[in-house]
């Protein structure tokens, strides 16, 4: 663990000691470094439970993928970000590094903890340089609402949380997730302890986010800039699904009743923000309401507590992670030529980019779960288990498949293909930053469906 934890950290204050013109290559280089020798992580030593043991963290099959994914974010955002703050002062720019790394810190810690507490805490640092990075390097003006929404959603969700584990401190004794599996189950009976339950799972679902508690997840990712966009998808968004899996556990003798409505909110969810989807002006905006959409899936798969919709659910959170990432890179190239993220502005775009138009036809491909990529894998492991659940709702998974499909298509057909309208011209040629950027997403993706059981968690 420490071997990636302190280089990380180191990376800050190698950030400022750089000279300028080293500065965006060295820490390019430098984190991923970091990245390649995350991967070591997968090759667990023990079959099935905790390896890379210390006093304060652990990695077991569950969180394994979601390290690495972080781990591999960091270089890609730095890659993404150079042409959006090349016009800043050099302090600023370091600034921005400094928040970027800071946040793989907290993520690390956060995936890693093998302490409830610890845990919680580092859930909640995670907010501060987001917060700080949106409303700071975010394009419109809009971006102090966005900040303020996605802050108080937030704390509002995750501070019964709090409470939530401090009674269960009182009441088992210990927060160790390496114990805690092994303490008496909970005689969980009355009303406050149906409280208890909703306070556990509520911070958790307000970060997924799900259908009804979503309205921060659009904002934010619309005014935040590309590395903001790219963190939020890839990433925090997996905090909410992880801890779920995570608390789980706990919560047993009440899951079976009590997680009804939650799991029928979050497929309503999945078929509303899919139809809004269909209906986006705007591009940004319409892959974050396909982001609400997917992590919808993944709370039901959670939620029903079936090793199928664990495995699922673990599955399409790395395959949307690297799937969204890669699809707000792309809006953010057609952003930086065309300066609108208004879909009907920028059409025809395949004729001048034809490389870029291959691109977006695969992430597009991968949004709409195609075979054999991992997001089907995901998706139908989620849907079977549902499935056998309750036969009913096969109407709900199989209706928002179809639309999914069709905002998918409808995005890709809109962007690339169609006449060129008379107001693009004289747009700056691709970069090969930009498609180093773009394999390095769609990349692992492939690769991963020679080898999806590093994804898939405890199941197999």
């Amino acid at each position: 663990m420490l071997k990636i934890l302190i280089p990380t950290i180191m990376l800050i204050p190698t950030t400022w000691a750089l000279p300028a013109k080293q500065l965006w290559s060295f820490t390019l280089t430098y984190s991923l470094t970091i990245s390649l020798t995350s991967l070591a992580w997968l090759k667990s030593t023990t079959n099935a439970s905790w390896s890379f043991l210390n006093l304060f963290m652990a990695t077991d099959p569950t969180s394994t993928p979601l390290l690495v994914l972080t781990c591999w974010l960091l270089p890609l955002m730095i890659l993404a970000s150079q042409r959006h703050t090349s016009s800043e002062p050099i302090n600023r720019q370091r600034m921005y590094i400094t928040l970027l790394t800071s946040l793989q810190i907290f993520l690390i810690l956060a995936f890693s903890a093998t302490e409830l507490i610890m845990f919680y805490v580092m859930f909640e640092a995670t907010l501060i340089p987001t917060l700080i990075i949106i409303t700071r390097w975010g394009n419109q003006t809009e971006r102090l609402n966005a900040g303020t929404y996605f802050l108080f959603y937030t704390l509002a969700g995750s501070l019964p949380l709090l409470i939530a584990l401090l009674l269960l401190q009182n009441g088992t004794g210990t927060l160790s997730l390496l114990t805690l599996q092994f303490s008496p189950a909970l005689q969980l009976s009355s009303f406050a302890d149906k409280l208890w339950w909703a306070g556990c799972l509520l911070a958790f679902l307000v970060k997924m986010p799900l259908y009804g508690v979503h309205l921060w997840l659009p904002k934010a990712h619309v005014e935040a800039p590309i590395a903001g966009s790219m963190i939020l998808a890839a990433v925090l968004l997996k905090l909410g699904g992880y801890g779920m899996m995570r608390m789980m556990i706990m919560l047993e003798p009440f899951t079976k009743e009590l997680s009804y409505p939650f799991i029928i909110l979050a497929l309503w969810g999945v078929i509303m923000t899919s139809s809004i989807c269909l209906r986006q002006t705007d591009l940004k905006s319409l892959i974050a309401y396909s982001s609400v959409s997917h992590m919808g899936l993944v709370a039901a798969g959670i939620l029903i507590q079936t090793p199928w919709g664990s495995s699922g659910a673990l599955m399409l959170m790395i395959a949307h992670g690297l799937t969204s990432s890669a699809l707000f890179c792309l809006a953010n190239t057609n952003y930086e030529r065309t300066h609108s993220r208004t879909l009907l502005l920028a059409r025809g775009l395949q004729m001048i980019f034809p490389l870029m138009a291959t691109w977006w036809f695969i992430s597009s491909l991968a949004n709409l779960a195609l075979p054999p990529l991992p997001n089907l894998m995901g998706e139908l492991m989620i849907i079977t288990s549902l499935f056998n659940w309750s036969w009913w709702t096969i109407a709900l998974t199989g209706t928002g498949t179809l639309i999914t499909a069709s905002y998918s298509l409808y995005m890709l057909i809109m962007t690339q293909r169609g006449p060129l309208p008379p107001h693009i011209i004289a747009l700056e040629p691709t970069h090969s930053r930009e498609h180093l950027l773009l394999a390095l997403h769609i990349l692992p993706l492939l690769l991963l469906i020679f080898k999806p059981e590093l994804a898939w968690g405890w199941t197999f």
